[in-house]
């Protein structure tokens, strides 16, 4: 199954970082740990890591529309699967002016390798279970011998 800018949340990237310094949305730490049920410290750590990029004004911190888009497509891309290294390439990917071709080549690269290790854990957790039914038969058939003693 391919998954497309649209369905990883980045058919409109571009366009949201541009609109983000026409529009004057901003947002506090609180608002965006509230639009997405994170912790501020979780979006301090997406800070620190070079993800986002609030402004200053004063101790607080205002993030852009941009920030706010930039932190969809990380939480997106864990739950893709994605490490925060990955999802930090890709948005850097985005945020440089170096159309769209290199960009779907990477997400093609990284969709194919996440899709090989879904694969494999697929693989794995099947195994896992096969043993667990067998474990499970083999205990439940001792438990009934001891029963009936």
């Amino acid at each position: 199954m391919w998954l497309g800018k649209e369905e990883m949340g980045l058919s409109n990237l571009d366009e949201s970082i541009e609109q983000s310094s026409l529009k004057s949305n901003t947002y506090t730490i609180s608002d965006l740990a509230k639009e997405y049920d994170i912790t501020p410290r979780a979006i301090r750590f997406y800070e620190d890591q070079g993800l986002l990029r609030p402004v200053r004004e004063g101790r607080q911190r205002v993030f852009s529309e941009g920030d706010n888009v930039r932190l969809r497509l990380i939480l997106r891309g864990k739950r893709l699967g994605f490490s925060l290294a990955e999802a930090k390439e890709i948005i850097e990917l985005y945020d440089m002016d170096s159309g769209d071709e290199r960009q779907l080549v990477y997400f093609l690269e990284k969709i194919e390798q996440q899709r090989l290790n879904l694969q494999r854990q697929q693989q794995d957790i099947k195994a896992i279970l096969q043993e667990l039914k067998r474990v499970e038969k083999r205990v439940k058939r001792e438990l009934q011998e001891i029963r009936h003693k």
